[in-house]
């Protein structure tokens, strides 16, 4: 094993070469995170890792733009692990073929349950809840997902009662993981 390789498979955090959305090479950071072994992730979808299928589609159409714009991706999320339980996780990847961005592609994964809980949250919530940490208003929420600003103010409202949160700063900290 050269020490490129080394590197790589022993890594503090969790990486991955993806191809077409398929786990072809990953570490072993990457395996333990997940809760399973680099030979069972291997071969497998990434969709296993998603919290729900939906996820894994409305991620899948998310990262494809910002792919084909910039060759790169970014966010925080909810994943699964390989025994079904869930986790927030700050994903990062890199094409390595712009003309094509899933066909190739190497991606970071950290695990951020230490510093972020687990609430039970719906689809709709948890995408409410990602667009107000990254400082998004109603209203800009309401237009990126085609919902009226009242019904953001529900979902908002639900995620205060959740969290136990008394106001959006609160709600955010939570969300984020920062000390409050």
């Amino acid at each position: 094993m050269t020490i490129s390789e080394m590197a790589y498979r022993h890594a503090p955090i969790g990486m991955c070469m993806l191809e077409n959305r398929v786990i072809r090479i990953p570490n072993d950071q990457f395996a333990n995170m997940f809760g399973t072994t680099v030979d069972d992730a291997s071969g497998r979808s990434i969709a296993n890792f998603y919290a729900s299928e939906e996820d894994f589609q409305s991620f899948g159409a998310k990262v494809r733009a910002a792919m084909e714009e910039q060759g790169h991706y970014h966010d925080e999320r909810i994943m699964k692990r390989f025994d079904g339980t869930l986790f927030w996780c700050r994903v990062r990847g890199k094409s390595l073929t712009p003309d094509n961005p899933f066909y190739c592609g190497v991606w970071t994964f950290a695990d951020l349950s230490e510093e972020r809980p687990v609430v039970s949250l719906t689809q709709r919530e948890r995408e409410v809840a990602i667009l107000t940490c990254r400082g998004k208003t109603s209203k800009e929420i309401g237009l990126e997902l085609n919902l009226s600003y009242r019904t953001v103010e529900e979902y908002r409202a639900r995620l205060l009662k959740k969290f136990g949160a008394r106001k959006l700063a609160e709600l955010v900290a939570k969300l984020s993981g920062m000390p409050l």
